[in-house]
């Protein structure tokens, strides 16, 4: 069973910058499409940011040209840049596979853009 980890979230005044961590706990993590998902108060979770096995990305519309997805298949890990964050940018951010079936969802990483 593969175990999700993410991190480096946290408190960030509007137009700064935080890089987010998710660690896998198995080698299979390298063929898996993956995503950053992130769920803000009484909304759905929604996916931001996705990245093929190969490395090809694709983001929402509201991240597009602010946010990078990023992996390094040999540390089983997936990165998120966040740049220019807003307040609406707010919310739990989580990592897992793109399309079902999905891993079980780790704590994810609360971050708060606020002045």
């Amino acid at each position: 069973q593969v175990q999700l980890v993410e991190s480096g979230g946290g408190l960030v005044q509007p137009g700064g910058s935080l890089r987010l961590s998710c660690v896998a706990s198995g080698s299979i993590f390298r063929v898996y499409d993956m995503g950053w998902y992130r769920q803000a108060p009484g909304k759905e979770r929604e996916l931001v940011a996705s990245i093929t096995f190969l490395g090809s990305t694709n983001y929402a519309d509201s991240v597009k040209g602010r946010f990078t997805i990023a992996r390094d298949n040999a540390k089983n890990t997936l990165y998120l840049q966040m740049n220019s964050l807003k307040p609406e940018d707010t919310a739990v951010y989580y990592c897992n596979r793109q399309r079902s079936p999905r891993l079980e969802w780790g704590q994810g990483t609360q971050v708060t853009v606020s002045s």
